[in-house]
């Protein structure tokens, strides 16, 4: 098989601290892939840009805030649309939060914002949606890891 290229990509699932809900999006019918599904603030990484860069450029394009990382929820492997070399990518999927969602102004990218629990979430997505297995994640990730780390990656960063 010989070397390829791929392209980097970020997604940002942001959790607002007092309600601790999620922030689910809906892509706006005028998106190229995906329109109409639901996602969290996703992104690709530009030449030259860090993952954490290009998480808090995205989230600003599509949002007009920004957020606090928290921490990484895994990294992925996919093709945009088609399984085939110029639609691979590689990610980074981080949980991000914020402390005032009041602020957010949703892009032309969705055409929908809602803030949910993960039994919210359960009720609006699909069985087996990545974006719940994200959410469900999230929630698990937060209760297993000491909040003395997680006070170590807000002030350091990851």
């Amino acid at each position: 098989m010989s070397i390829g290229r791929f392209y980097a990509m970020i997604g940002a699932l942001i959790r607002d601290l007092a309600s601790g809900k999620y922030l689910v999006l809906r892509r706006s019918a005028d998106k190229d892939l995906g329109a109409g599904q639901w996602e969290c603030v996703t992104g690709r990484v530009d030449q030259g840009e860090s993952y954490p860069e290009a998480l808090h450029r995205e989230v600003m394009e599509e949002l007009g805030v920004d957020v606090q990382i928290d921490f990484i929820l895994r990294t992925e492997h996919f093709y945009r649309g088609e399984a085939k070399p110029e639609n691979e990518m590689v990610g980074v999927l981080y949980c991000c939060s914020i402390d005032n969602p009041e602020s957010i102004q949703t892009s032309w990218e969705h055409s929908e914002a809602r803030w949910v629990t993960t039994d919210e979430a359960a009720e609006l997505l699909p069985e087996g949606h990545w974006l719940l297995d994200l959410i469900e994640r999230a929630e698990t990730m937060r209760a297993l890891i000491p909040a003395e780390l997680m006070a170590y990656y807000r002030r350091s960063g990851i």
